[in-house]
């Protein structure tokens, strides 16, 4: 009786994957899943940018590979229109009246359904409002992706 090497699974298009990834930009890591547990995710429902998606077709479990991503092909390329003003009325009744808004300080808004979030950078604040950006922290920036396959079904 012969036995036949078990072949690795392939990502394709739907693939569930388990795997740990990192994310980076000039000033460094975004998220880097390495030192914890492996994050899981379904290929094809937005949890990665196309671009970085694509890069995962066709790797086989067990793949480790680094990407470097051009300037603007992970997140798309900065949209001055991304950054709004929210005034501080609105502010104070999605959260807590007394919140302190920073420069840098990243605010989770929920989606108008009510189903998700999103969130925005502080980018400036007056005494009415806070001006927040909505762009990916990597918009218009050159991404490393690294990642290590660990399970695809």
């Amino acid at each position: 009786m012969s036995s036949t090497p078990h072949a690795a699974a392939v990502v394709t298009a739907g693939s569930f994957l388990t795997l740990h990834y990192r994310l980076a930009g000039p000033a460094g890591d975004i998220i880097n899943t390495f030192q914890d547990k492996a994050a899981t995710l379904s290929l094809g429902t937005g949890e990665l940018s196309p671009a970085v998606e694509q890069r995962l077709i066709g790797m086989a479990e067990g793949d480790h590979a680094t990407f470097e991503l051009p300037p603007g092909d992970a997140f798309g390329e900065r949209n001055p229109e991304m950054q709004q003003w929210v005034a501080r009325t609105l502010l104070a009744q999605m959260g807590d009246p007394d919140e302190q808004y920073a420069v840098g300080d990243v605010v989770q808004f929920p989606t108008p359904d009510g189903t998700g979030s999103y969130a925005g950078a502080v980018v400036e604040s007056n005494a009415t409002a806070v001006r927040f950006d909505f762009n990916h922290p990597l918009a218009s920036q050159p991404v490393t992706f690294e990642v290590q396959l660990i399970g695809v079904l």
